[in-house]
């Protein structure tokens, strides 16, 4: 199998291109090879390789600056993910893409099925939402996976903020009223690794396949209590370090405006993933074990 990553040095990338590589030969790109902010390069790029499956990792995701930058963000998320669509419809090739809970507008007061409406707050929201349609509207064989609340060991995000932020304030406050599944790269892309073989296997009928997962982590918390449960097991995966923060503080999303507007209800229902490949992924509070177990110390 040949496999064509983009966006291998993200977060979920740089996982993928390790979990994929059991599935045969694969091509993991980053921005410099393959830039979706160049719609017009990805023809070539696909075509050079003329892959079985491509992973589109790559996307657009400084969800307050795309409202400054809507149109960046849209030819990133929305114009060339149906480049890629198309590439791989052209190629008879399975498209992975990666969506998000933006895509809702939160709220609901459960968590959101594949088939709930969508009514995206922001722009960002827009343009993954945009990206979907563009899929389906190629007509690609696809599989589009809907995640929430990504971190990962290394990079930008979340986790590496906070404990940041631990060993330097005494005081911190974090939004409670938003409410989701933080989820591991690494999870991730150990699924999607399992997912390929199982939407290949479908694909081998010859009939159009088409699916949409949400892949997210077990259980749910908000921000607050995401913040809350990685200083405690920081302390006890670096007891020694020199942590200084005393209180973590809710507040509510009003108290910590941002240029986007972020959706209350982050949750994803999971069943139709479970039901379907028999893939559960673990809880969350478990996953951030594991994955602040790999870190180096901070």
């Amino acid at each position: 199998m040949k496999v064509l990553l983009t966006g291998a040095t993200g977060q979920a990338g740089w996982e993928l291109a390790r979990s994929l590589m059991p599935l045969g030969e694969v091509t993991a790109l980053d921005r410099v090879a393959c830039d979706l902010a160049q719609p017009a390069q990805l023809d070539g790029v696909v075509d050079a390789i003329a892959p079985d499956v491509i992973v589109n990792a790559a996307a657009y995701t400084a969800v307050d600056k795309a409202e400054s930058e809507p149109a960046l963000a849209r030819t990133i998320n929305a114009e060339s993910v149906g480049r890629l669509a198309a590439a791989a419809r052209r190629h008879g090739a399975l498209l992975v893409h990666y969506s998000t809970d933006y895509v809702f507008d939160g709220r609901k007061s459960t968590p959101y099925l594949e088939d709930d409406a969508t009514a995206p707050l922001n722009v960002y929201g827009e343009s993954k939402l945009a990206g979907e349609r563009a899929i389906v509207a190629e007509g690609c064989d696809h599989l589009i996976l809907r995640t929430t609340w990504v971190y990962a060991a290394r990079g930008h995000n979340f986790v590496a903020t906070m404990l940041r932020l631990f060993a330097e304030r005494e005081r911190l406050t974090v939004v409670a009223d938003q409410i989701g599944a933080p989820t591991w790269a690494r999870n991730i892309a150990d699924t999607t690794a399992l997912l390929v073989p199982w939407a290949q296997g479908r694909r081998a009928a010859g009939e159009p396949f088409g699916r949409c997962f949400h892949l997210t982590a077990a259980g749910e918390t908000s921000w607050h209590g995401f913040a809350r449960e990685i200083l405690r097991q920081a302390k006890l995966h670096w007891p020694a370090h020199g942590w200084v923060v005393e209180r973590i503080d809710p507040i509510p999303s009003s108290a910590y405006p941002t240029p986007a507007v972020r959706p209350a209800n982050s949750r994803l229902d999971g069943g139709r993933l479970a039901r379907e490949t028999g893939l559960v992924l673990p809880a969350w509070q478990d996953a951030l074990a594991r994955c602040l177990a790999e870190r180096r110390a901070p």
